[in-house]
């Protein structure tokens, strides 16, 4: 019995390797990371310089900016509890940099919204490992305070999960077989009873 020479042997699509793109090398995700963190840090520091804690501008409005402090996470859960949430600040950041490194990037799109989230978790990373806290300063209506470091891992969740659920609905949509692949789908319902 012979065996099939190399080139006829079919490959697994898995066991293909994909090119992983470096994100130390990604201009798109360092860009975006290192812009989202600059401008947290920078309203933070103008915030903080410009108003007394507590202190709204304008004073009585559905919008204003107004100074707080939050030692717990998103929306004041977890008072506090400052080394706990550097502990999962850091493995956050660490499982956004898995998920770029196991996943094909092709799209500028995920890597911007990986580089939001990048650089929104630093930002508040950072004021927690100096301060404690982190700065909040946008107050809309009844909503709790944020900043906007809690706003770009916001869209930025939302960009990559609006992605990912578009592309899964477009690899559902494709046919079983591809034109011009030679092989063609067995006709059913009365086009069988004509062509059987």
């Amino acid at each position: 019995m012979t065996e099939a020479p190399d080139s006829q042997i079919p490959v697994p699509q898995a066991a293909v390797a994909r090119p992983r793109r470096m994100w130390f090398a990604d201009l798109v995700l360092l860009l975006t990371a290192g812009a989202a963190f600059g401008l947290d840090q920078l309203s933070k520091y103008a915030v903080s310089n410009s108003l007394d804690l507590g202190e709204a501008w304008p004073a009585h409005s559905f919008f204003r900016l107004k100074h707080a402090t939050n030692s717990g996470s998103a929306f004041g859960l977890f008072p506090n509890q400052t080394m706990l949430l550097i502990v999962a600040s850091v493995f956050a950041i660490g499982f956004l940099v898995y998920f770029y490194r196991t996943h094909a990037m092709p799209r500028r799109l995920l890597r911007f919204a990986i580089g939001l989230q990048l650089g929104g978790a630093f930002g508040n990373l950072f004021d927690r490992v100096r301060d404690g806290a982190v700065v909040d300063f946008i107050d809309v209506g009844p909503w709790p305070i944020f900043n906007l470091a809690d706003s770009s891992i916001v869209v930025g969740m939302a960009i990559l999960i609006g992605v990912l659920v578009l592309a899964d609905e477009g690899t559902e949509k494709e046919p079983e077989h591809p034109p011009g692949s030679g092989e063609r789908d067995e006709p059913s319902g009365p086009d069988a009873l004509v062509h059987g």
